[in-house]
């Protein structure tokens, strides 16, 4: 089935109030972000494309899903009143009202977002994955014996590297208790410790569902003076212009990993994909240890979608331009719903 000159609502979260208007024709012109980049992609192949934005009134979000007319939503939403932990509630929503839409579904979205749980899911199918425990918050921090140093300490529920920093390699009980008590005091949320896989960080695109295919892998490649312990995706490697150029830290496409490495990447991104539910497009992160074992860290549904970002530069490595990368995403999401009436 081929999408033809369909109608497609983009749907994203917005920082402030979102015009009442609705326009957006100068951000169209000029702004680089997600939701106006696949917006330019589906106008360029011909596609009508209506966008909306919301924040936190759940009846304008309603009436604006119901005030035109489309056949699918483009959901690049990653908040409700501003918190990433109620991505879910919009697909949720979506869902209620019968709507096809890209990407994961509330329930993918919910798994994702404990990573705890994810984990659980992956050891359940047999993928590789660090040790860890969970501190939740009030309880004592009581590091199992079989748990070694040197640990990562992290939010359990945030994404996007959010409360990543050097400071959260620990590699004491001191240290541990004081960085699971930041994360607690800060976040407001349980602290997951996971034993630190020395290695490279690489990030695996999948596509599609029927079935998916495994994209080139992206690394984050760490600047010479770093050492093992330092060359770890903090919230400033992935997101700080000025702190990546002054470490020296940039991505790009893996080099150097034999076919062999390479196919046991794309099988485990294939299998982890599917058992944290994910559709339509996802991102695997993982470890590639010192003897070439592959660790799964986490699974990223709706990872971003802006053009020349990390998961639509590695679709174009792996042949898919991004217009048509964009409009097989809606594509699938038509297959799958059938489109909406």
């Amino acid at each position: 089935m081929g999408l033809g000159k369909a109608r497609v609502l983009v749907l994203f979260d917005t920082d402030g109030e979102p015009p009442a208007s609705q326009e957006y024709k100068k951000q169209l012109e000029s702004t680089d972000e997600a939701e106006f980049d696949v917006a330019r992609a589906l106008i360029a192949k011909g596609h009508q494309v209506r966008l909306f934005g919301f924040r936190d009134n759940l009846d304008q979000l309603v009436a604006g899903l119901r005030a035109e007319p489309f056949d699918v939503i483009f959901n690049l939403s990653e908040r409700f009143r501003g918190l990433s932990a109620l991505d879910y509630t919009v697909a949720s929503v979506l869902e209620m009202l019968g709507l096809s839409f890209t990407g994961a579904s509330s329930e993918g979205l919910i798994l994702a977002r404990d990573k705890a749980l994810t984990k659980k899911v992956f050891a359940y199918e047999g993928i590789r994955i660090p040790r860890f425990m969970v501190c939740g918050r009030g309880g004592a921090v009581q590091r199992p014996s079989d748990l070694r140093y040197p640990l990562i300490v992290k939010p359990l529920d945030e994404d996007a590297s959010v409360g990543i920093a050097q400071a959260s390699v620990v590699r004491d009980d001191e240290a541990l208790k004081e960085r699971v008590l930041f994360v607690h005091d800060r976040f407001k949320t349980d602290a997951i410790v996971e034993e630190f896989i020395a290695g490279r960080e690489l990030y695996i695109g999948v596509i599609g569902n029927d079935p998916p295919v495994a994209l080139p892998p992206i690394e984050m490649v760490f600047g010479g003076e770093s050492t093992a312990e330092t060359r770890i995706a903090t919230f400033k490697a992935k997101w700080s212009v000025r702190y990546r150029e002054s470490k020296g830290i940039q991505n790009m496409i893996a080099e150097n990993l034999s076919p062999e490495v390479r196919q046991r990447l794309a099988d485990v991104a294939l299998r982890a994909y599917q058992a944290a539910g994910l559709r339509d497009y996802g991102r695997i992160d993982v470890r590639l240890a010192h003897d070439d074992a592959v660790y799964v860290v986490e699974a990223n549904p709706n990872p971003y979608l802006a053009e020349g970002e990390d998961l639509a530069w590695a679709a174009e490595e792996g042949g898919h331009l991004y217009p048509e990368f964009i409009e097989k995403i809606a594509e699938w999401a038509m297959v799958r719903g059938g489109g909406n009436r």
